[in-house]
């Protein structure tokens, strides 16, 4: 493995305590992530005890507001707390932002009570959320959900079966999309379901090229009951509660792809730098160059845009259209920068030894994760010329 250690990014931050969160995250993936991060993926181990550990650290609930628990950060600092955990390992970076994502739905459109009673322990009480939309025949056309809620008295019965859901079958709670009224888009509501409601199931996780530490399945409602109580918002407004959480999830999935193409950059600089061929670093022909240096300026691309949508979001303006720029951008050009970097390792970017192999399979579920990037196109351009027609 190359001994020369990377410099960490140059990050600008609004203020001194958004640079001590950064350097706790700092420590915190330096001495409990990173030296077990290709053993465990390796094992498809999910390190729950971390998510506990970051839990009591206060960075489960950064963007959300202090009085449930939450951290008062602005996404402009919490963004870049995901980009230093994904680099460290995209499953602990990946899990804070799907857990920020089945947050959302209650801090946002819960009502007083519901937030009272819930958010301290989601933000910062240890639990673990999932997000349920996709389902085995709905994933990019999400109105066309089957999972079905009926009214009982006081309660709702859950019947049907979510896909591709992470933390599927080890998460604490679950935010449900289910069809409450008529077929389409104004027929879907959204619950809060508790992870250990009778009826809930997950299927064996799924065997994945990448992220093989991060739990991803089935998760089945049989039946499960849940009170009137756990509905978040007003029946039939679910997936504009899903559409509108996943504005803010497809800005974390950008900063985790930064993150693993950071995290790649840096061991292709470092291999480049020590590797020896005709005399010379390999570093020092021009042809690799060129390519680190092509590198480089796509992650600060990538970078600065999800920047950029954040801070619209942080003031309060419209930031859909710029959210899906960023989702993008940051995953196409983590698939690039990834695979570049198994390419200048040559042989050994091939191999375990090295974790530039990881990071390129790693790279791949980001372009599909929260929207693929050919839905991102559509919404792009929904936005630059209208809906279009059919």
């Amino acid at each position: 493995m190359p001994d020369r250690a990377p410099q960490p990014v140059d990050r600008q931050l609004p203020t001194e305590e958004a640079r001590d969160l950064i350097s706790l995250v700092r420590d915190i993936a330096q001495q409990e992530i990173v030296p077990k991060a290709a053993e465990e993926e390796d094992a498809g181990r999910f390190p729950r005890e971390l998510f506990t550990l970051l839990s009591r650290s206060g960075l489960l609930g950064l963007p959300y507001d202090s009085e449930y628990g939450g951290g008062d950060q602005p996404y402009e600092v919490y963004l870049q707390v995901l980009e230093e955990l994904a680099a460290a390992r995209l499953t602990v970076g990946l899990g804070v932002s799907v857990h920020s994502l089945a947050s959302y739905a209650l801090a946002a459109y819960g009502t007083k009570e519901q937030q009272v009673e819930h958010l301290p322990a989601m933000l910062g009480g240890g639990m673990l959320g999932a997000y349920c939309l996709s389902e085995p025949h709905s994933g990019s056309d999400a109105a066309a959900l089957r999972t079905r809620a009926v009214r009982d008295g006081d309660a709702w019965v859950i019947t049907g079966t979510k896909a591709w859901i992470t933390h599927g079958g080890i998460a604490d709670f679950y935010t449900v999309m289910a069809r409450t009224g008529e077929e389409g888009p104004r027929g879907i509501t959204a619950f809060l379901v508790p992870g250990d409601a009778p009826g809930l199931s997950a299927a064996p996780p799924e065997k994945k090229m990448g992220m093989k530490g991060s739990p991803t399945a089935q998760v089945h409602f049989d039946g499960v009951r849940v009170g009137d109580e756990r509905r978040i918002g007003e029946e039939g407004q679910g997936l504009a509660i899903a559409l509108s959480a996943l504005d803010s999830g497809r800005l974390g999935i950008a900063a985790c792809a930064i993150g693993v193409a950071q995290a790649a950059l840096d061991e292709a600089l470092a291999y480049a730098t020590e590797r020896r061929q005709f005399g010379k670093p390999i570093a020092d022909f021009q042809g690799l160059r060129f390519m680190l240096a092509d590198m480089a300026t796509q992650i600060e691309a990538g970078r600065a845009l999800y920047l950029a949508a954040a801070r619209l979001r942080d003031a309060g303006r419209p930031f859909a259209q710029q959210a899906a720029m960023a989702k993008l951008h940051c995953t196409d050009t983590a698939m690039r920068v990834t695979t570049d970097a198994v390419q200048i390792l040559g042989g050994y970017g091939y191999t375990a030894d090295f974790p530039a192999e990881r990071y390129m399979r790693e790279a791949k579920v980001l372009q599909i994760v929260e929207g693929t990037n050919q839905i991102q196109r559509m919404v792009i351009a929904r936005h630059l010329v209208g809906p279009g027609g059919r």
